[in-house]
């Protein structure tokens, strides 16, 4: 509880790391707001019935708080601002010259506090991917203030889990990305970084995961702890192997 998870990917796609978290709480029955701005609700709920998971019985049940980020910003780029609450679109920055996640921010809080009769365990906000608010005009250090927020809020106070996507790239020419990636690397306590191989495509191996647990951030002061794997994505299931020990190989 109250651990900050990084999902980070490089030439390659780690939305499958995504769909293996929010999985993975809603069989552990916990309270779940997940910020969907890469993908619509469909998607999500296909790949999630392959895992075993039905995302719209955990909308029924209020298990589950799904923000789909496409649909928000059309409404709100096209003016269809009907909001059924009489409260602000989570993305309303959008089309606001201030660059203020402050109503995404109060979003969240409010799905994740726990209510009366509610039997949850503890509350994970799960983002995909962050990336993508910079793409739509939130500067580096609103982005950045956000995820501030977040981390008093949910692991803090509610004693519950974060779990976010960004996408990198060693070459790339947008800082202010890179910016918003190294700085959440600094504070994560694991790291998950999907990257693809150097040596091109494989079919029967996708990439390297670099599985990264921030020894450093506890008062021990030790080094953090590294383990690198290979794996190969199949139909319902990932497989793991230590590097250059594939079934192919073998």
């Amino acid at each position: 509880q109250g651990k900050f998870t990084l999902l980070r990917d490089t030439r390659t796609d780690g939305s499958f790391l995504v769909h293996h978290f929010l999985s993975f709480y809603l069989r552990a029955g916990c309270k779940v707001c997940f910020v969907a701005l890469l993908q619509s609700f469909s998607h999500y709920n296909i790949v999630a019935q392959k895992l075993g998971v039905s995302l719209t019985a955990a909308k029924e049940r209020g298990q589950l708080v799904f923000l789909e980020g496409l649909k928000s910003c059309l409404d709100l780029l096209f003016g269809e601002k009907e909001e059924q609450s009489g409260q602000p679109s989570p993305l309303q920055f959008i089309s606001e010259r201030a660059s203020n996640l402050k109503a995404l921010f109060d979003f969240i809080r409010t799905s994740l506090t726990p209510a009366g009769g509610d039997s949850s365990k503890g509350p994970v906000l799960l983002v995909d991917d962050l990336s993508v608010l910079l793409s739509l005009g939130a500067t580096p250090v609103a982005v950045l203030d956000f995820i501030h927020y977040c981390r008093v809020a949910v692991c803090s106070q509610l004693k519950g889990n974060i779990v976010v996507l960004v996408h990198s790239s060693e070459d790339s020419e947008d800082e202010e990305n890179e910016l918003v990636v190294n700085s959440l690397c600094h504070h994560s306590d694991l790291i998950l970084w999907v990257e693809g191989l150097a040596t091109g495509f494989c079919k029967d191996v996708h990439g390297q995961i670099k599985i990264i647990r921030r020894l450093s951030l506890q008062l021990m002061a030790e080094q953090d702890h590294v383990q690198i794997y290979q794996y190969k994505i199949q139909d319902k299931n990932v497989t793991f192997f230590a590097r250059g020990l594939s079934a192919a190989v073998l």
